[in-house]
């Protein structure tokens, strides 16, 4: 599907980092280039807002890669990693973003999603329909939602260029 973006188009961009971190972990062993994907997702447009939603691990040894993104320009979200009485652990910012791009949506004419999870999806079809934005998903292809894919306006695959979107590969 075609999509226009034009310099005066608001974007939002919300980033699920854990899904990224994840994706860029299991299927390259490398980490993602924040900084690169940023720039495509504003794409020359005016950025309103771009949010990562991260976690915190028990060590809590992410303080540098949280300043680094707060560097970049991207704001971070971060909810500490629940662990639950078994030993299993959690962590997610599914609900967390869906609520921050609902709210921030009647200041913006594009919301870029950076995530693949499936859950996503009735974000995506709210967003469209109730609000008339366009939503840009932005993953990477081997580990994103088939049904996302095709329910964004435009979805652009990491890793048909991992050199571009990947660090330490």
């Amino acid at each position: 599907m075609s999509i226009i973006k034009h310099k005066e188009q608001r974007v939002g961009i919300f980033i699920d980092a854990q899904n990224l971190y994840h994706s860029a972990r299991n299927l390259y062993k490398a980490r993602v280039n924040f900084a690169a994907i940023l720039k495509e997702a504003v794409a020359g447009r005016r950025l309103v807002r771009a949010i990562a939603y991260v976690i915190t691990s028990e060590a809590g040894d992410e303080k540098g890669f949280f300043e680094a993104l707060t560097k970049m320009g991207i704001e971070t979200k971060t909810k500490d990693l629940q662990i639950f009485a078994g030993g299993a652990k959690k962590g997610d910012w599914d609900v967390g973003l869906a609520v921050d791009a609902i709210t921030l949506a009647p200041k913006l004419d594009a919301v870029v999603l950076v995530a693949g999870d499936g859950d996503y999806i009735p974000l995506v079809e709210y967003l469209q329909i109730h609000s008339g934005i366009q939503v840009e998903v932005i993953s990477f292809g081997k580990s994103t939602s088939m049904k996302l894919k095709e329910q964004a306006n435009a979805f652009l695959d990491l890793g048909e260029n991992p050199k571009k979107y990947l660090i330490g590969r």
